[in-house]
């Protein structure tokens, strides 16, 4: 068996990172592992399948040679808007040129550029906005002949370039959240252990809700992430936080289809709703864009990754950062070292989650969020829960206690997981005798790894009878000898 490495990640925010060109090898993955990272995202908008099965085999390699649980995130691209390539590689436009979209490939012109939407033309309205190139180009529809061509006047911009995404931040898009493309990299993401799936530019819950049944019928048991990136996913806020297993505050695009100087309120305002509704919440995009190419963050940089904290978020994420950067281990080492800092500055601001009393899992929601606030009181060192399907954690996790959760599961993908989840620590245990021994046990695990010792205080809930894994029914206060 390989030795155990040293992982320096105690921080309570998780970070996730995603693997590219410059992290997809063993070596490097293990590097950031050792670094801080919790969970490693997989960008389908890139890469092909035969790639992205190598970095998976490389994060399972590590989980068992060196007994982490680190989890996995795949990030389908979903339908994502392009403009097509263009004469020289780049069009000179002025304001109030006149642009013509058409839905069949071409090399692009002012007479004629490809737009990759198909039904563009008929989705679009006359004095709607569309924005190129995250907003660098910002264009008006001003007629459509609904079938396959739309003219559009330049309001701002001076250089269309090739395959430059597009938005459309007034239009109702008619377009599924999963594209042929998404459903291909779908049936593959299913054939692999993946903890968690990332679903791209959700609009309502019903997006959400087609996920989650493809994901079942196929017999897989990842939970899905969405993604707010458009303003119908923020009308609707409410019901797909309801309905999905954790959100993402996807800031890039998200901060093209809404007036940007809103951003910072609906982020604090998502992440305070996924806390009292115990679903994990990542904060993503530009967190520390600049180490892409530089050795240390901007000062603007660090002050977003520590409000990110200081709101509550359970995760925050790297991208071109660590999947095409120059020095990945640099960011991820900066960026726990933030986290570190603001943690010691954290407290929830707002209420506190509370049980719902028509939920059918009231009496264990009342145990689940009592026990953290009842650490709190007596001043514990730690929570311990034992879990299944990772319920009590996101419950204990949502009331963002001070003291440590460490969450005991014999299942191992569970505890990846559960990498995800703020404050969670994740161990192994298989034995599962009795009440009293399971307890014991994991109270020992806790004191030969140094995280307590002789006269700490810590809360332990479980369930009872144990062998019938109920929900967690029971708790108690142990001081340890």
């Amino acid at each position: 068996m390989a030795p155990l490495i040293h992982v320096i990640n105690h921080q309570k925010t998780k970070i996730l990172a995603t693997v590219g060109p410059a992290s997809s090898s063993k070596e490097a993955l293990l590097d950031l592992v050792q670094a801080g990272v919790n969970v490693f995202r997989l960008n389908f908008s890139h890469g092909a399948h035969s790639e992205h099965q190598k970095v998976i085999d490389n994060i399972l390699e590590i989980n068992e040679q060196y007994k982490v649980h680190v989890g996995i995130l795949a990030d389908l691209q979903g339908p994502k808007l392009r403009v097509g390539k263009m004469e020289n590689n780049g069009l000179e436009i002025s304001q109030g040129d006149i642009l013509t979209f058409v839905n069949e490939e071409c090399i692009g012109t002012k007479e004629k550029i490809y737009m990759s939407y198909e039904r563009f033309a008929s989705d679009v309205k006359v004095g709607e906005k569309v924005l190129v190139d995250d907003g660098k180009i910002v264009l008006e529809v001003i007629s459509t002949n609904k079938i396959n061509e739309v003219k559009l006047m330049v309001l701002f911009g001076s250089l269309l370039s090739s395959n430059k995404g597009v938005n459309l931040p007034d239009t109702v898009v008619s377009q599924p959240s999963l594209t042929e493309k998404d459903l291909e990299d779908l049936d593959y993401v299913l054939t692999q252990p993946v903890n968690w799936i990332a679903l791209s530019f959700v609009r309502e819950a019903r997006d959400v809700r087609d996920l989650q049944k493809r994901i079942k019928a196929k017999k897989h048991i990842a939970k899905v992430v969405a993604k707010i990136e458009k303003p119908e996913a923020i009308t609707n806020i409410k019901e797909i936080i309801k309905a999905t297993d954790a959100i993402m505050i996807a800031r890039g695009d998200l901060g093209v289809e809404i007036p940007i100087e809103k951003l910072p309120a609906l982020q604090k305002m998502i992440i305070a709703k996924c806390i009292q509704k115990a679903k994990p919440v990542i904060v993503a995009t530009q967190m520390m864009e600049s180490m892409i190419t530089n050795p240390s963050p901007t000062r603007a940089e660090v002050t977003d990754v520590a409000n990110a904290v200081l709101d509550g978020t359970d995760a925050v994420m790297l991208s071109g950062e660590t999947a095409v950067g120059n020095h990945p281990g640099l960011v991820v080492e900066a960026m726990r070292r933030i986290i570190g800092e603001a943690e010691a500055h954290f407290y929830l601001q707002g209420k506190r989650p509370a049980p719902d009393p028509d939920s059918d899992t009231f009496l264990s929601d009342t145990l689940c969020i009592h026990a953290p606030q009842m650490a709190e009181s007596v001043n514990a060192k730690a929570i311990l829960g034992l879990t299944v399907n990772g319920y009590t954690a996101f419950k204990m996790s949502a009331y963002r206690p001070k003291p440590d959760i460490h969450i005991f599961s014999d299942k191992p993908y569970m505890l990846n997981t559960l990498s995800l989840v703020w404050g969670v620590t994740c161990h192994l245990y298989t034995k599962f005798t009795t009440t009293d021994e399971t307890i014991e046990d994991v109270n020992q695990i806790l004191v030969d790894e140094g995280i307590v010792q002789t006269g700490d205080i810590v809360i332990n809930t479980g369930s009872m009878p144990l062998h019938k894994r109920f929900r967690t029914n029971m708790l108690k206060i142990t001081i340890i000898e």
